[in-house]
């Protein structure tokens, strides 16, 4: 699934090349994405002029001074920038296409992905209501971290992944920084300590800052806006690595299950 650095690199790469852009038109080649695809949306957008491509979360928000969209790329979706003779895919289901000759698809082979239009009055989509913040702005911190996990019982990696919490930090980039911060991702989320929750933010924007430079991690599934895969997987320290050897102490790593997903840690390097 893309993570919140994939979207985000997808974001920064596709917002320069749609500022001020008209779309001449929406096409809708298949509506049936998680939730159907309005059919007011084109006739809404069609003339529309881009205003901006921001990001909440692993949401993408289209700005036009019309109607706004609501972007997600599910399991498996990306968006591609691309001229009108690239082959269609089949699995691309609604195009942009753009006064200067360019279309933007979205294409998604298991239809979890979503676009929907955002509110014309300018309050938040429902979808993105109760959201936590953003794990790059100054209101995440560790003291943040730690008055909200006092009495949590629960594993401090599935807390970490709580989009209530704090958004965007998924299994990858969650197991890298309580590696990196010296926390096992079993503990109880209410066992850890102010320090260690400072340490753990700190690794937390870190690990993110790093893997939207380097264009996200390379999963199968996902693309760049230039169809090309991102770079951090070459980067991991302990996600997917289980029976190898820690690079910092030199034991084995083990895995267990929390909240359905392997969690990768050091048993010496994370207490």
């Amino acid at each position: 699934m893309p993570e919140l650095p994939e979207v985000e690199t997808t974001r920064r790469g596709l917002a320069r090349l749609l500022a001020g852009r008209r779309i001449t038109a929406f096409e809708v080649r298949d509506s049936r994405l998680r939730w159907p695809v309005p059919g007011e949306l084109a006739p809404q957008l069609a003339g529309a002029r881009v205003r901006g491509l921001a990001r909440r979360a692993k949401y993408l928000l289209l700005e036009t001074d019309r109607a706004g969209l609501l972007l997600h790329l599910g399991m498996s979706g990306s968006l591609r920038h691309c001229t009108p003779e690239t082959p269609l895919r089949r699995h691309d289901h609604l195009i942009l296409h753009l006064d200067n000759g360019y279309q933007l698809r979205l294409h998604d082979p298991r239809r979890f992905g979503c676009c929907l239009p955002l509110p014309s009055d300018g309050s938040p989509h429902p979808l993105l209501a109760g959201l936590g913040p953003e794990p790059l702005d100054p209101a995440f911190g560790g003291d943040y971290l730690f008055r909200r996990s006092r009495g949590r019982r629960g594993p401090v990696k599935a807390f970490l992944m709580d989009q209530a919490n704090v958004v965007g930090v998924g299994n990858i980039y969650a197991t890298e920084a309580l590696f990196l911060a010296g926390v096992r991702p079993g503990r109880a989320a209410g066992r850890v300590t102010r320090v260690e929750y400072q340490r753990l933010a700190a690794h937390v924007k870190a690990v993110l800052a790093e893997a939207i430079q380097q264009g996200g991690t390379t999963l199968r599934d996902f693309l760049r806006e230039d169809g090309t895969h991102g770079y951090f997987r070459q980067s991991l320290r302990v996600y997917g690595r289980a029976g190898e050897t820690c690079h910092v102490c030199a034991s084995v790593l083990r895995t267990r299950r929390i909240g359905q997903r392997a969690s990768s840690y050091c048993p010496t390097c994370q207490k």
